[in-house]
């Protein structure tokens, strides 16, 4: 389950100010570039991030 994610404008600017469930803050001049930083700040949320796998060796391959 995910946290709220919360937009509101900063009074006496054009601006918003996002805040992620995590407690992260970023203001933005529209709603386009708000969304964006939300729904990509930052991915898995501290969450472990499986590292890359290597390319399976070819059986029998000669160089």
């Amino acid at each position: 389950m995910t946290g709220v994610l919360r937009v509101d404008w900063v009074p006496g600017s054009d601006r918003l100010r996002g805040t992620c469930h995590c407690g992260a803050a970023h203001v933005a001049d529209g709603p386009v570039e708000m969304w964006e930083w939300l729904l990509a700040h930052p991915v898995g949320h501290g969450a472990p991030v499986p590292a890359p796998h290597p390319e399976p060796a070819m059986a029998g391959a000669s160089r």
